[in-house]
């Protein structure tokens, strides 16, 4: 073999090796990407004409691993702990007492007066994980896991630039064998710019960036992770050979000169008191990092004494998380997303800062339309106030005025959609995409829609495997998913013998639907159960809803004007009719109302309150609308019914002093047998 080449090679990863340090850990970049690319480039032809030259750790292989069909557990060094956590000053003054106490009866004297010196350094909001070098060479790296256990990550924590696979220094030789953790997150630019892209896409956006890096970390192909923004930070030897440093400082130092990515942003002090200025200090300038810290983890920095002072069963007696104080409500836009709905509406979308509201971190909110984004004046880079509507979904209440802050431009909606580029229409206050399935952000969420419960009932049929099946262009209208085979099925990510089984009989059992059901699973703009079902009580077969127009739509009670538009449109467009015509081609068969349903309790209206324990309220309110009925929230004089189940709140104390005839569960149930003999109240 050339020794030249094997030299050019070796040469050659060195010098990338060296750029991607300088890059991805010191942000100080040497030459331009073009040179760079140059470089690599030249690596790739060369290992791709001697593949016998390949190793694990060529700056080439980053990218390289088959899908997993599983995570394997393996065993960690030594247990990977947790740390107690404190968030008053007077508690780390406490810990130092404690330090002081039990250093002093191990070894024998008085702590006191002696001076015990003390490193701080963020505690990154990410993912623990354990790295594995030998002969400094990346072998194996696995997640916390339960602290003895973790999950083999190896392949996807490879795809990481940040991540050393070969060590180097100039002036520290690489023990034979070195156990480091570290923590995986997402900076938070990286974090917003991916949000953006897949609210864009259709997809739910993460809520913080720990679950993002997780969830990435975490994926059976590797080619996932490598797209997603993820970098390491390293702070501790768990084990090596030879000798170990002396202090914990020393020992970030070392890491440092092997080429790990160690946390900058850190002190050593010669008293508990120097920690608690560098906790504050870090406090306010909390807000300009570019990654998410909640808290500075304090440590003793003496290795010795850490050995002395030793560890409970989940957590180190030498090392404590000193918190910061929840963020509460207020906090800034960093982006403004634009998310497709399943129906093509258009959706604002406020990315934030991650901020704690009601004990959950929120890190986006809806801006509901154009219409509100306008009368709110909400714009990128402003401070706001959050708030949790109807204690569920976060929202914007108001912006907060920053004196002489430099505010941006006022957002105006896209002109086209963000998922598929085509013209966006308008209607009211809503802007919304009129492609339909050809929109991928509108196929995602039709499809989820088309199997969920209420609909279909397509057993694995959520957003994750809706998503992968347009991805991968399996699915291409909901028409599709009666074609699927099993053997397609079991091509792709997440799906094995029996997982794959178990769809097609889901889909099997779907393909005999009632009229009410069908009609929901279509996801009509504005047509939600109840007017479903109106309408297949109405028109009693799918011929016959087709076949209606706008003002045939109109003359339904309950039916107003938009949604006449909104169904006469839907059933005109070619295209929906052509997918509904390949569901019956491929066997869908669409049961009519049977019976006298439709007229036991047309014009009827109940309420339930309580809990349900024959039927559930879901099943409850079904049956009542599957007779004609209607199921409202609160209780009026014109209330037929209230059904008070176990617990019943305040709407029946309202029925008894409005006169309305009230039922209870097993009353309610005689009537649905006996409907025209209703008991008395």
């Amino acid at each position: 073999m050339n020794a030249d080449v094997t030299a050019r090679i070796n040469a050659l990863r060195k010098e990338i090796r060296r750029h991607d340090h300088l890059y991805y850990v010191k942000s100080r970049p040497e030459i331009s990407d073009a040179e760079y690319d140059r470089l690599f480039r030249e690596l790739s032809e060369l290992e791709a004409a001697h593949p016998e030259l390949i190793t694990p750790d060529s700056p080439t292989q980053r990218v390289g691993a088959a899908p997993l069909s599983e995570l394997k557990k393996v065993p960690h060094e030594r247990p990977m702990l947790s740390l107690d956590s404190i968030t008053s000053v007077d508690d780390v003054r406490a810990f130092d007492k404690r330090v002081r106490r039990e250093l002093g009866r191990e070894l024998g004297r008085d702590m006191e007066q002696e001076r015990i010196h003390y490193t701080a350094e963020p505690k990154f909001d990410g993912l623990s994980v354990e790295l594995r070098y030998e002969h400094g060479a990346f072998v194996r790296g696995a997640t916390r896991g339960d602290g003895l256990l973790g999950e083999d990550v190896s392949a996807n924590l490879r795809t990481m630039r940040s991540l050393p696979l070969r060590l180097m220094s100039d002036a520290l030789t690489p023990p034979d064998r070195l156990v480091v953790r570290g923590e995986v997150y997402i900076p938070l630019d990286e974090f917003q710019a991916w949000n953006r892209r897949i609210t864009e896409r259709g997809e739910e956006p993460f809520a913080n960036p720990r679950n993002a890096a997780s969830g990435a970390l975490r994926q059976l192909d590797p080619r996932i992770t490598a797209e997603r923004p993820l970098v390491i930070a390293c702070y501790e030897i768990m084990a090596q050979s030879g000798d170990p440093a002396p202090t914990h400082w020393d020992e970030l130092e070392r890491l440092t000169a092997l080429g790990f990515p160690v946390p900058t942003l850190r002190t050593r002090g010669d008293s508990i008191e120097d920690i608690i200025a560098f906790h504050a200090e870090t406090a306010a300038v909390r807000d300009r990092l570019p990654f998410e810290i909640d808290g500075a983890v304090v440590k003793v920095d003496r290795r010795d004494w850490q050995v002395t002072l030793g560890e409970k069963s989940r957590s180190p007696r030498w090392a404590i998380a000193f918190k910061f104080a929840p963020r509460k409500e207020i906090t800034q836009v960093q982006d403004i997303a634009v998310s497709v709905g399943r129906t093509g509406t258009l959706t604002p979308l406020a990315l934030l800062k991650p901020v704690d509201v009601g004990g959950v971190t929120i890190s986006r909110a809806t801006l509901h339309n154009a219409d509100e984004v306008a009368r709110k004046d909400v714009r990128v880079g402003d401070t706001v106030r959050v708030e949790r509507a109807g204690d569920v979904i976060p929202a914007i209440a108001e912006r907060v005025p920053v004196p002489g802050e430099q505010r941006g431009e006022p957002f105006r909606m896209p002109e086209h959609c963000p998922a598929c580029g085509s013209a966006v229409a308008r209607e009211g206050a809503y802007y919304y995409c009129p492609s339909q399935s050809a929109c991928p952000a509108q196929l995602k969420g039709a499809l989820e829609h088309f199997g969920s419960k209420s609909a279909l009932n397509i057993e694995g049929l959520g957003r994750k495997t809706a998503a992968l099946f347009v991805e991968t262009g399996l699915v291409r209208t909901v028409a599709d998913l009666f074609a699927i085979t099993n053997e397609q099925l079991l091509q792709l990510e997440g799906f094995a013998e029996k997982s794959a089984s178990l769809f097609m009989e889901a889909v099997a059992r779907a393909k005999h639907v009632t009229l009410e059901r069908f009609l929901y699973a279509l996801g009509i703009r504005q047509v939600g159960q109840h007017i479903a079902g109106v309408l297949a009580r109405r028109f009693g077969t799918l011929e016959a809803v087709m076949s209606a127009d706008r003002e045939t739509f109109l003359a339904v009670h309950e039916i107003g004007p938009e949604i006449a538009t909104s169904l006469a449109t839907y059933f005109s467009e070619p295209h929906n009719r052509d997918v509904i015509h390949r569901l019956l081609e491929r066997g869908l068969t669409i049961e009519p109302p049977t019976g006298a349903a439709g007229r036991l309790f047309e014009g009827k209206s109940f309420v339930f309150t309580g809990g349900l324990q024959a039927l559930g309220r879901d099943e409850a309110k079904r049956r009542v609308e599957a007779q004609g009925g209607r199921v409202i929230s609160s209780v009026s004089k014109k209330t037929d019914y209230v059904v008070a189940g176990a617990e019943a709140g305040g709407k029946l104390e309202t029925a008894r002093k409005l006169g309305v005839r009230v039922l209870s569960e097993s009353e309610f149930l005689a009537l649905l047998q006996a409907p025209h003999e209703a008991p008395n109240a």
